[in-house]
């Protein structure tokens, strides 16, 4: 799908061009006339003129072809309309009425009539219930907003009308500029997923943009979102982050899984780079329109303050970047600039005694350094040089380097002088050296982006029809709930597990004991009880010769504490030894199943240690599941301990994506614990739950 005609059009008609000043259809129109330099054709059957323009009763009526349609009559008649400009050979529409499914259930009726006829005819529409969109690459402002962008090479869209507005009074504000601007509004036909792949196309963005409520297409979203952010950076930030049904989970992964887990491992699989709000939208999106990733993260400072400089030290390893070791000869170059109460090392501290020409020469030794692959230029305000000067020295240096350099220039606002310099230049200045290195952390989060594995999940050996066939026996049971007796569901699909045989009487679990000849786990088998070791449903390291006593001791305890449960028996299990993690997966209702990492055991829902990816996971993201928890150097080995077989635990992970995909019907799953050691990891226990 191409949308070209949407924003760069030859011919605009406004059908619902009012006469009324204030009205949608006038504000329109006239910021049309004010801006675009086709032809604009106004559509009121009640009118002869607008504004010195041509009235036609219908766009059917319109003398020459027209590429876009801007819709703003009275939402009942918006689908006769659509079908209308289908009719007339328009393919490209903005709906700006309101009235559809924001307003209620007739409302959304009215908006899946719109959405059906621009599929059966082909149609692009962007809206309803949209501002408009403004593309300054063709002096196109097709909206009702009350300002036009300035020229730049970011698009932007948003699924908030009032955010738009109040993004471009701001960005005028500051001088930033867009190529495209797009209020989504309802997104009945065209959304998020039409846009980057048709800005990944169009020569003058650099960069998208994104303020999102919600993704409905998931999945297509991580694919086409993969492929675009190869070469575009794509920022988004994402609206809502709570999971209203969390209630009503009924395992481990559900309690800790929220729907803002799938929206962070879907941005990270597919390399989109999240901003926490819209000061960070911005930061991020100015210093990757206009600089290019370094290699590493080796950052050189420098400033003429030395507070500042320790601040951005502390931030430096905050944001996941390092501060440099300068090479010796950097070193005895600035000796010649440095005064004596200087610091030699980086950060260089110049002290305020430093001039203007000071300040170029110990720049350009930093920049030349083979060890600083970005620079973080700082200063305060000082008598001996001004930031018009100062400014010029870091367009100068900007010139003459790939290396990114971001301005820290504290103070008031900078001089309309200073501010061209570093927007010429392409130089993102920030008040605090924090918010300096925050954004600097963004172009070097896009080069590991630029470099990440994006290879396609392998494909298993599994015995899935052996798999079906157990999962349909127990599907009949009647019980959405599945325990221990779904490990061998897991054995069909290469998921090493320990067995646990059930036991009714004390006598079975003692011959089952014996059998094992070593020290067992108890467990109690039985779909009310959800956290076994919280109702005393798990002894562990029980001796064979004590197995029936502890049998009939669990029994009459859970009678007592869990009376309405119904016990089926005592799962018997050999003891195995090693760290407990938990390997999960959930159905998310937007990108499908969502699979779980971390520590396990009974400290999971207290510690949430734990990293997630939507399925299908490659070996690579599975191993950086794996190895992104914060208890990652418990698994490596501490204080002398052997550190457990990864290569089992990514496996494990791996297989459980497959049995996931495979298998949508299981609403969650929940491996917990699996028990990894140096010789390799089992699943020591299991939950399940069908999703009907």
């Amino acid at each position: 799908m191409k949308l070209s005609n949407l924003f760069h059009p030859s011919s605009v008609a406004v059908i619902g061009a009012s006469r009324k000043k204030g009205a949608v259809g006038r504000e329109v129109l006239t910021n049309l006339i004010q801006s675009f330099d086709g032809e604009i054709f106004p559509v009121n059957p009640k009118a002869d003129k607008i504004e010195g323009l041509k009235c036609y009763d219908r766009i059917s009526k319109v003398p020459s072809y027209v590429d876009l349609a801007v819709v703003a009559v009275p939402a009942p008649i918006v689908p006769d309309v659509l079908q209308e400009c289908s009719d007339a050979g328009t393919k490209d529409a903005i709906v700006v009425s309101g009235g559809f499914k924001e307003v209620g259930e007739e409302g959304a009726k009215l908006e899946e009539e719109l959405a059906t006829i621009a599929r059966d005819n082909g149609l692009n529409v962007i809206g309803p219930n949209a501002i408009g969109v403004i593309s300054t690459s063709s002096n196109l402002n097709a909206s009702f907003a009350q300002e036009m962008a300035l020229p730049g090479n970011i698009s932007f869209m948003s699924q908030s009308g009032a955010f738009c507005t109040a993004v471009l009074d701001w960005a005028n504000e500051v001088g930033m500029g867009f190529n495209h601007f797009v209020s989504l509004g309802n997104k009945a036909v065209l959304d998020e997923i039409d846009l980057i792949e048709e800005w990944d196309r169009d020569e003058g963005t650099e960069v998208i943009l994104a303020y999102l409520e919600g993704i409905k297409r998931g999945s297509k979203f991580i694919e086409r979102a993969k492929e675009v952010t190869k070469s575009t950076p794509i920022v988004v930030v994402k609206a809502g982050k709570t999971e209203e049904g969390a209630s009503a989970a009924e395992s481990h992964t559900g309690t800790i899984t929220g729907s803002d887990d799938a929206y962070n491992a879907a941005f990270t699989q597919s390399g989109v780079i999240r901003a926490e709000n819209i000061e960070e939208l911005f930061d991020f999106g100015s210093i990757l329109a206009h600089q290019s990733p370094p290699d590493t993260r080796k950052v050189g400072i420098i400033t003429n303050a030395g507070g500042p400089g320790v601040m951005a030290t502390d931030a430096l390893d905050g944001y996941g970047l390092e501060l440099a070791a300068l090479q010796q000869s950097t070193l005895n170059k600035l000796e010649g600039v440095l005064s004596s109460l200087a610091s030699r090392q980086n950060p260089i501290d110049l002290t305020g005694k430093a001039d203007e020409k000071d300040y170029r020469e110990a720049l350009s030794y930093i920049i030349e350094d083979e060890n600083v692959d970005s620079v973080l230029a700082m200063s305060a305000p000082a008598a001996i040089f001004s930031y018009p000067e100062l400014t010029k020295v870091l367009a100068d240096a900007r010139q003459k380097t790939d290396k990114p350099i971001v301005g820290a220039l504290m103070g008031g606002k900078l001089e309309p002088e200073a501010q061209d310099n570093l927007k010429n230049a392409g130089v993102p200045n920030y008040f605090d050296p924090a918010r300096a290195v925050r954004a600097l952390s963004a172009l070097v989060k896009y080069g590991d982006i630029r470099r990440m594995d994006r290879s396609t999940p392998g494909h298993l050996t599994v015995q899935k029809e052996k798999a079906e066939e157990k999962l349909e026996e127990l599907k009949e049971t009647g019980n959405r709930v599945v325990g221990l007796e779904g490990l061998e569901v897991l054995d069909h699909y290469g998921i090493p597990t320990t067995p646990a045989k059930l036991a009714r009487t004390p006598e079975e679990a003692a011959d089952l004991a014996e059998d094992i000849g070593s020290l067992v786990v108890l467990k109690v088998d039985s779909s009310q009880i959800v956290h076994k070791s919280d109702a005393g449903g798990v002894k562990v390291g029980v001796e064979p010769a004590d197995v029936a006593w502890e049998f009939q001791s669990m029994i009459d305890n859970l009678s007592d504490t869990q009376p309405g449960a119904e016990i089926n028996g005592i799962r018997v299990q050999e003891m195995v030894e090693g760290e407990e993690v938990i390997v999960g997966s959930k159905r998310d209702p937007q990108f499908g199943q969502l699979i779980m990492f971390g520590l396990g055991g009974i400290y999971v829902e207290i510690m949430k240690d734990v990293s997630f990816r939507v399925a299908p996971v490659s070996t690579t993201q599975a191993r950086e599941m794996v190895e992104s928890i914060n208890g990652y150097p418990i698994l490596e080995g501490v204080r002398g301990k052997e550190g457990v077989d990864v290569d089992s635990l990514v496996n494990i992970v791996q297989r459980v994506s497959q049995f996931a995909v495979d298998h949508p019907e299981i609403g969650e799953l929940d491996l917990n614990p699996v028990i990894a050691s140096s010789k390799g990891a089992w699943v020591a226990d299991v939950r399940f739950r069908f999703t009907q």
